[in-house]
């Protein structure tokens, strides 16, 4: 039996809409929503749940952990990061790894996350073999996905070299793929998992360009339907377009550009150092930038040239990737405050014609957060969609006195997980007043992880 919620607003595709009611069907899809009230009424504001395009549940582990630095004549930087990183890698068991991923997931509902692309590239058991079952670890990450509550779209990535031209080294022997033969068992198997799995999908990709042979990635982008969303690192880091250069003579996004039918099905993480014929070229395509801002600062990588590409037309979605910030809208913040402190303006996230920047960064980061996920990105809460949203305390100070013109820009500039009434994840509320459901069991596996992998 269907049910009915009555929120003092809900967000649209086209604005904010006061004192609506959403009618549910008995799976918790959307069969109609209508002004007035008819329903159990929440004194909230109901946004879409954020989408979070980019993570690796792995990474949660060592989240705040690798802040200690030499200070020495070597400086502490990504690469150096990354060896920390392989360690924790080497570390993890299956079950471990669903414990890590499910507190983690826990964490983003919290934060009002309701879908997660996992780029998934910890494959192989602690010697680097395969588990019988090929999808072990993904089978993992989509159960913590389950007891988290939160949709999940694994995307299996094909991990073949230790650099441009270089065999994998020790630290990466989970990750390999050694040809496209064996990723495509492992993405096979990764699909007979989802298909099990109501609140699991399937993506696809490549690690990054120094981590695949190049005319294994020419292959697979040419055999793409476009049935996938395809995921891949791009131009992060100096040192590796300065290694892209030297191996391919061209830069990392120039030659993915050139050498690859590159499409609105792509999703380029990171981009974060490109050329104007790179950003307009990227745009062109129609494929998406995945940002994952905080990660980006915590690293060291850079600023992605936003305010260029959304003037060119791209497109953009936010992910937390090593999740050292688990808040969607810090995401959005620091993301436009890199814009603005570069630039000297305040009008990153303007279009043309709508200079509401809270709404214009809410609606681009779910509408091509969704295509990450590979689902329709048309319409915020349409009716037969789930309804996955999270609501935002209409008592909340800033929020009781901002009108429903500034709402969007109050929420995006100054809220967090302690502004939110809850998450709602197809109809149900997973998180109520800042708890999740499944949270005690959740954290005490998570310690009890923590402990042993220490």
């Amino acid at each position: 039996m269907g049910r009915s919620y009555s929120f003092k607003g809900i967000l649209t595709t086209d604005g904010w809409k006061e004192n609506m009611t959403v009618t549910l069907d008995a799976h918790g899809c959307i069969e109609s929503v209508q002004k007035g009230e008819s329903g159990k009424y929440i004194n909230g504001y109901l946004l879409p749940g954020f989408q979070n395009a980019h993570s690796h549940a792995f990474q949660y582990a060592m989240a705040g952990l690798a802040e200690t630095h030499s200070g020495g004549a070597n400086p502490d930087t990504f690469w150096s990061w990354r060896n920390a990183m392989y360690q924790v890698a080497l570390s993890v068991s299956p079950e471990q790894l669903e414990n890590i991923a499910a507190m983690l997931y826990s964490q983003m509902v919290r934060h009002g996350y309701t879908a997660v692309a996992e780029f998934h590239y910890l494959h192989h058991d602690k010697n680097g073999k395969p588990y019988d079952n090929l999808a072990e670890m993904g089978e993992r990450l989509v159960r913590a996905a389950e007891r988290a509550g939160i949709r999940i779209t694994l995307i299996p990535m094909f991990y073949q070299k230790g650099g441009f031209g270089q065999p994998p080294g020790e630290g990466q022997r989970r990750f390999i793929s050694q040809d496209h033969e064996a990723y495509w068992k492992l993405l096979e198997a990764s699909r007979m998992v989802v298909n099990r799995h109501e609140h699991a999908s399937l993506g696809l990709g490549v690690h990054s360009l120094r981590a695949v042979d190049p005319q294994d990635v020419i292959e697979m982008c040419n055999d793409l339907d476009g049935s996938l969303p395809f995921h891949i690192h791009i131009a992060e880091q100096l040192k590796e377009i300065q290694d892209c250069v030297n191996y391919h003579g061209q830069r990392p996004v120039e030659w993915l550009l050139q050498h690859c039918p590159v499409n609105e099905n792509y999703h380029l993480v990171h981009a974060t150092h490109l050329e104007d014929t790179e950003v307009s070229g990227i745009a062109r395509s129609g494929a998406h930038v995945v940002l994952c801002p905080s990660t980006e600062g915590n690293l060291g990588d850079g600023l992605f040239r936003l305010k260029e590409f959304t003037k060119a037309g791209g497109r953009w979605s936010i992910g937390t990737d090593s999740h050292v910030g688990l808040n969607p809208l810090e995401e959005l913040r620091i993301l436009d405050y890199g814009q603005r402190v570069t630039s000297h303006t305040r009008s990153t996230f303007t279009l043309p014609g709508n200079g509401n920047s809270g709404f214009n960064g809410i609606r681009m980061a779910w509408q091509s957060g969704r295509r990450a996920m590979g689902k329709p990105a048309e319409r915020f809460f349409a009716v037969g969609a789930p309804l996955d949203g999270v609501v935002v305390d209409a008592n909340h100070p800033l929020i009781a006195v901002s009108a429903p013109r500034d709402l969007c820009n109050t929420i995006v500039y100054t809220a967090d997980a302690s502004s939110f009434l809850g998450t709602l994840i197809n109809g149900e509320w997973v998180v109520t007043n800042g708890v999740h459901r499944a949270g005690e069991n959740i954290i005490r596996n998570f310690q009890k992880t923590m402990n042993e992998i220490r």
